[in-house]
Order: structure tokens, then C-alpha cells, then sequence
């Protein structure tokens, strides 16, 4: 999303993550956008928040390959949880949480982040993300554990065979994307006991794992951003409040707070949202 000449902008982007991509390949992927290559030469500042940015040598990846791009702006670069914080909290304090295809959570205090031990991706944590409900739909369905009816459904809408998985997981890239697909399939049938049960454990098992570990978590609201917490929020909800927790805000995707954040944070214009 972009403000230019009184006007707001909208586009879309593939993922980047500098863990995934280069400098090249990030540049390569933006230019593809027609909409940002026609007013590339016209951008002065980019405030760009993202998954993988959380180190000096990350920032500089990502910062590299937008400059290529926008090469008359000052590029500012800086992890996702920050902007999913300016866009829960703003200026207050509580915890605020990522449940997309990955998970994290931070403490915000109201001017900074206290980093916690979280955040440690799809092999040793996301729990709660749709990584994590994909790889547990998939390997009940493989174990054959899951109830006939739903295998039938699964079958059906994933027509594919177990070398092919085993493939897609060990030897292609971004095997965490390719397992949260599987998530999906759990929205057609959210009233069934079963992926019921599966969204309350991994609920569940996501604040015994990342927000009990705060010990003012039952003092502030906790906040919630990604299509995980959105689509299931009212599953979510209930986890919360059995353990005495205080729903914040939870947004499917934080773009346009953020941008309303950041404009009113920089004083440009009249906060352009």
C-alpha cells in the first residue's frame, strides 16, 4: 500500500523472506508488478515490515533488493512483528501474536518490543499456524486416523499420493507453505468434532507454548494478526478465555492500521486510510 500525490495505491507482491530469497530474486519478483514499476521512480520512503527481517544481515537483503527497485528512496526495513505490533497495539501495551503460516508472539511495553524465545519456525515451533494445522491434518489422514467421511473429503480435495508429499516436503522448496495448504481444508469442515478438536489443541498448545510464557498475559490484551487467527477466531476466542486471557484486536491482514499507523507516526499528510 502506498500514498503518493494525495492518492492511495494498492498492490499485491508474492511473499519475501530474505531466509528464502536474495537480493536479485527480490528485486527480480517486485519489478514484475506493473503497478509498482510505474510509479517506482516517484517513491521517496518505504517502510517495509516482514517475515525473516529480525537481523542487521536480513535488513540489508531485503534493503538491497528494494533499492534496485526504488532508487531515490530512503528504505526502512524491519520485522513483521513490529508492523503487526504498530497495527494491534499502536502506542499501548499488550502482546500481540502471528498466526498465519507461521506463528510468533512479542511483549510490547508501549514504545518497544521485549523480544521473547519464540519465533522459531515450522521444524521446531509455528505452533497454532497454519504450518502446524496443516502437518496435523495431513498426518492424521496418512496415519489414517482421521474419520472415514472427512478421508473421503480429504481425498477429494487433495488428490495426492504419499511419494509426492514426501517430495514436495523434503526435496522442493518452501516445504512450510506446502504443508499449511493442507489447513485449508479444515475451513469446509470447521464444525466437525474432530477439526474442532484439532483447532482447540493447537490453540491451546500455542498459549501454553508462547503466551503463558509472559507473566502479565492475563493483565493486557492479546492481539492477533494472520488468516489463521482470523478464520478461526471464533475457536481462538474460546481458548483465550478459558484460560482467563483478553481478546485484543485480531485482523486478517494488518495493512491498512499500519498504514494509518505509520502516516500519522511520520505526519505525512492526513492519514491518507
Amino acid at each position: 500500500m502506498g500514498y503518493l500525490n494525495g492518492e492511495v495505491i494498492k498492490f499485491n507482491t508474492p511473499g519475501i523472506n530474505p531466509y528464502f530469497l536474495n537480493e536479485q530474486e527480490i528485486s527480480k519478483l517486485i519489478k514484475k508488478n506493473e503497478t509498482i514499476t510505474q510509479y517506482a521512480d516517484q517513491v521517496t520512503e518505504i517502510y517495509f515490515f516482514g517475515a525473516g527481517c529480525s537481523s542487521p544481515d536480513k535488513h540489508e537483503v531485503v534493503s538491497n533488493g528494494l533499492s534496485d527497485v526504488f532508487n531515490k528512496a530512503f528504505i526502512s526495513v524491519d520485522h513483521d512483528l513490529l508492523g503487526s505490533v504498530y497495527a494491534t497495539c499502536g502506542n499501548a501495551e499488550g502482546l500481540n501474536c502471528i498466526l498465519g503460516t507461521g506463528s510468533n508472539i512479542c511483549y510490547f511495553d508501549g514504545k518497544k518490543i521485549h523480544d521473547g524465545h519464540h519465533g522459531l519456525g515450522y521444524v521446531l515451533g509455528d505452533e497454532g499456524s497454519g504450518t502446524f494445522f496443516g502437518k496435523k491434518v495431513l498426518l492424521a489422514y496418512l496415519y489414517n486416523k482421521m474419520p472415514a467421511e472427512l478421508a473421503v473429503e480429504f481425498k477429494k480435495s487433495y488428490p495426492i499420493e504419499k511419494e509426492q508429499i514426501i517430495t514436495n516436503i523434503y526435496q522442493k522448496p518452501f516445504p512450510n507453505i506446502f504443508l499449511a495448504g493442507f489447513s485449508r481444508f479444515m475451513a469446509s469442515h470447521k464444525n466437525h468434532p474432530f477439526i474442532q478438536e484439532i483447532l482447540k489443541a493447537g490453540f491451546q498448545e500455542f498459549v501454553d507454548t508462547n503466551v503463558k510464557d509472559y507473566p502479565k498475559y492475563k493483565n493486557i490484551p492479546c492481539h492477533f494478526v494472520g488468516s489463521i487467527a482470523y478464520y478461526y477466531q471464533e475457536e481462538l476466542i474460546a481458548v483465550l478465555e478459558h484460560n482467563d486471557i483478553e481478546p485484543g484486536k485480531i485482523l486478517q491482514k494488518p495493512i491498512d492500521e499500519l498504514f494509518s499507523f505509520i502516516l500519522q507516526k511520520e505526519g505525512i499528510a492526513n492519514h491518507a486510510s
